[in-house]
């Protein structure tokens, strides 16, 4: 079949082939056995766009669809596997090669989410998990000294431990602080005395819905608290790989707006391409993480109208697929979304739509994720590599205008101290109200599996600072300050990119704002 006969193919089927697979099947003779197959491809896998990759994940699943649609010693068939089995061969070679060389991608989460009504009993078994996973990461806590269920509490005084999920907290007219806790056996209430300046300062960060842990004095109905432990996420060391590669940190690129700083973003892929003299480092660039909002979007705050460049969400997702194929193809960029991204605000978010965001699916060196994701980069023979969660941070405010040292600090200026205050919490969105979500029966906002680095996006500012060894680094826009952030007293940062040293763990702040010629280096922290 001749590749005009594929093309016309693939429009009759509404179908997109990447270039190698639609190579692989202009080649065989029997264009309606070809149709039929794609056609149970696209239904198998879900997708409009059909990659190499796509086939090898689903490998055994498409073989059973190749017997389906091929007669036993049908010729193309034989064909057809024996090439599919060839790209195989060809995907894990090159993946030890990658893995050889350090630059390897591997996603390691995935929340699919059920097509389903979202019912009560969803939250009830929703938040039960969430409960149980907490108190798992609580029971680890050597200082909790083995913590009673609350229908085992003896009715007598005496001191013991407890681990409950919080679902009131008052404070009286002597400024104590009750709190109304619960476990999978019953309720109680635990009260912070006005007297204990540094407990009463620690419940502060205390919110509902958070899972704790307390020790005191008192009985079934009630905990005179001695010490609160937050469930916090630790690490004992800052990894460092043997191999020197760089991974660099963007968000908010809000292609589409007026207010895209475009000059600036060229300048950017200028950089990465090595057009920019003296800067040797820039070959071992590796990585790059987009972590949401890639378009501006529609519709996503009032009388957005005016500040759109483009009016249609398909054209700002090629123009944004225009700029990233720019960038030179050993870069492996990888993309979440945000809430401009198109996507439900419903979190987790899925991966990109591919009715609008398909341009990105072509892409040879994109790798898409839903948000949050956890990501390991850089693994090798020997050394386990770093996991990075992105989330684009959608729940921020809330805490930001609800915890009182951040109401104080500001910290929709500062995220970092969000970003700190969530992983005390080992949670993306502790409290029910601050951020719409799914309930899944695997609670995906948990901080189940510790990273190495967080990243964030939303705030358009830029934050770096380490958390237990954690590294957290908030990515600040790509477009200029709209007339909806400055009534909100946002201070966006502009064009500044973080980059890390994977080898060293440096972190090297590079500076792309109009107005420098050159790439302006401002901060560097070990």
């Amino acid at each position: 079949m001749s590749q005009e006969e594929m093309q016309d193919l693939c429009l009759k089927k509404n179908l997109l082939l990447d270039s190698s697979l639609f190579e692989i099947f202009s080649s065989f003779e029997n264009p309606s056995l070809v149709g039929l197959l794609l056609e149970k491809i696209r239904a198998l896998c879900g997708r409009r766009f059909i990659t190499f990759s796509l086939l090898s994940e689903n490998k055994e699943k498409i073989r059973k669809v190749i017997d389906e649609v091929y007669p036993e010693g049908e010729k193309g068939k034989k064909e057809i596997c024996e090439k599919l089995n060839f790209f195989s061969k060809r995907v894990s070679e090159k993946k030890r090669e990658e893995e050889k060389e350090g630059s390897s991608v591997k996603v390691l989460s995935s929340f699919p989410v059920p097509g389903k009504k979202i019912e009560v009993k969803d939250f009830i078994l929703y938040f039960r998990n969430r409960y149980k996973s907490i108190r798992g990461f609580l029971e680890n806590n050597s200082s909790l000294e083995n913590p009673l269920s609350i229908n085992k509490i003896p009715d007598e005084k005496q001191k013991f431990s407890v681990i409950g999920i919080v679902s009131g907290k008052k404070v009286t007219k002597n400024k104590n602080v009750i709190l109304e806790i619960e476990d999978l056996t019953g309720k109680m209430k635990v009260l912070i005395s006005s007297g204990k300046e540094k407990l009463i300062k620690e419940s502060e960060e205390i919110i509902l819905d958070s899972v704790l842990g307390f020790k005191g004095v008192g009985n079934g109905e009630i905990l005179f608290a001695n010490e609160i432990i937050f469930p916090e996420a630790n690490l004992y060391e800052r990894k460092k790989s043997a191999v020197e590669e760089y991974a660099l940190f963007i968000g908010d690129v809000h292609y589409g707006s007026k207010n895209f700083l475009e000059k600036d973003f060229l300048k950017f892929i200028d950089y990465l391409n090595g057009k920019v003299e003296n800067i040797p480092e820039v070959s071992k660039i590796k990585y790059l993480f987009i972590v949401g909002d890639l378009i501006t979007g529609i519709g996503n705050y009032p009388n957005q109208e005016p500040d759109l460049k483009f009016s249609s969400l398909e054209e700002q997702f090629e123009g944004i697929a225009d700029l990233l194929k720019q960038i030179r193809k050993d870069i492996k960029i990888i993309l979440s979304p945000g809430n401009h991204d198109c996507v439900r605000l419903m979190e987790p978010q899925p991966l990109l739509d591919e009715r609008y965001a398909w341009p990105l699916y072509e892409l040879e060196n994109v790798i898409i994720t839903g948000n949050p994701s956890l990501v390991k980069i850089g693994e090798t023979k020997y050394f386990e590599g770093f996991k990075i969660l992105t989330y684009h941070g959608f729940s921020f405010p809330y805490y930001a205008n609800t915890v009182p040292d951040l109401v104080s600090e500001k910290a929709m200026n500062h995220p970092e101290k969000i970003m700190k205050f969530l992983l005390k919490h080992r949670h993306l969105a502790p409290t029910h109200a601050s951020t719409q979500y799914f309930p899944l029966e695997k609670d995906a906002l948990l901080i189940g599996e510790i990273p190495d680095i967080f990243v964030s996006g939303h705030t358009h500012k830029s934050g770096i600072t380490h958390f237990n060894n954690i590294l957290l680094i908030s990515v600040s826009s790509w477009e200029g300050l709209t007339a909806y952030q400055e009534k909100f007293g946002n201070k966006p940062d502009h064009c500044k990119v973080p980059m890390l040293n994977l080898k060293t763990r440096q972190v090297k702040m590079l500076d792309f704002e109009t107005g420098d010629d050159g790439i302006k280096l401002y901060m560097e922290e070990e």
